[in-house]
């Protein structure tokens, strides 16, 4: 879906910038980019080597002058000044003129802080981005992007599973009733792989190794047919490459403990619902979103513990773009759902 390609003069941009992926949504094209949230920095003067897709390649690959870095943890920016560079480089990409200042919309976590929230917006204003930069909460943008009806007087549940957080709101009449964010989502995921291959079998893998067997033999139920996959890595006695057996459940076993962790904030979340709304969500059902959304899985998992029934948003890994979009593209219908929402 997602394409790179230069535009047209003063186009208005929406971006999801992930922990995991930076999404771009131009009004009246649709996602145009969608790239790793990674730069490689030249550690001796500072300079961009690459960014997106080719410095995630480089990742635990590079000589000692260049460092790979992610600019955003657990949902925030952890490091501002690579995160800026980052953003401007996919700006330019994506807009063609660099006169122009394009309007735009971000979204970000909804456990965020006010000082956490004018870091994204000093990020896009520095890239290029027209004052003010509107922010709109990413769960209400997984929700208006997964086709929910947000406006409505009935209670909407959305569980966005992202790289640093996941997000469960309940939303009615355009406003966020009840919500809980939590810091253990796809990176959390890969680290529970990583820490388990290391405990149980003396292995050491790379992230990106732990992240592709997440993606591949990852699960939250037990499955129709449980798969089998050779992993290499270093063996962490004799310091030798090695290279071992990894099942799919060994695998869920991994990912037993973060998984928990987020099914326990939709419980939490359900719990603090109020009745009307909780009854409109027994009907509905839960919809998740993000790439969490894609563990094998997840949906029986949820619905066996809550009672509730789950569906997966059409396009899990864009939700909260397209959904950042739509708010862009009817900005003074949706002002009323974002902050800085003042006069351009």
């Amino acid at each position: 879906m997602a394409r790179n390609n230069p535009l047209s003069l003063g186009r208005d941009l929406a971006i999801d910038l992930g922990t995991a992926n930076t999404l771009i949504y131009v009004r009246g094209q649709g996602v145009v980019l969608d790239e790793p949230s990674v730069v490689a920095i030249n550690v001796n003067d500072g300079r961009p080597v690459a960014v997106g897709m080719e410095a995630k390649r480089m990742m635990g690959r590079t000589p000692n002058h260049i460092k790979a870095i992610r600019p955003l943890k657990d949902g925030v920016i952890a490091d501002f000044e690579v995160c800026e560079k980052m953003l401007r480089y996919f700006i330019q990409k994506v807009h063609a003129s660099k006169w122009s200042k394009p309007r735009m919309v971000s979204c970000v976590p909804s456990g965020i802080t006010g000082v956490e929230q004018r870091a994204v917006q000093d990020a896009a204003e520095y890239a290029g981005a027209r004052k003010p930069v509107h922010i709109i909460e990413e769960p209400m943008a997984a929700a208006i992007g997964a086709d929910l009806p947000v406006h409505e007087p009935s209670g909407n549940m959305i569980v966005d599973i992202g790289g640093g957080t996941t997000e469960v709101a309940v939303i009615s009449l355009g406003g966020i009733v009840t919500a809980q964010s939590v810091r253990v989502a796809g990176d959390e995921l890969d680290d529970a792989v990583l820490q388990y291959v290391k405990k149980e079998f003396s292995l050491a893998i790379g992230d990106r190794t732990a992240e592709e067997v997440k993606i591949q033999m990852g699960s939250a139920w037990p499955l129709d047919e449980e798969l089998t996959a050779d992993i290499r890595g270093r063996d962490l006695i004799s310091g030798l490459p090695r290279t071992i057996q990894l099942t799919t459940e060994h695998v869920r076993e991994a990912l037993a403990e973060p998984i928990s962790a987020i099914v326990d904030a939709v419980k939490t979340t359900l719990d603090k619902t109020p009745p009307e709304l909780a009854a409109d969500i027994m009907e509905d059902g839960i919809m998740i979103a993000g790439g969490g959304a894609l563990i094998g899985g997840l949906d029986e998992r949820l619905s066996h513990e809550t009672g509730m029934p789950i569906r997966i948003a059409h396009e899990p890994l864009y939700s909260v773009v397209i959904g950042s979009g739509r708010a862009l593209e009817n900005i003074d219908a949706m002002r009323g759902l974002m902050s800085m929402g003042g006069e351009d």
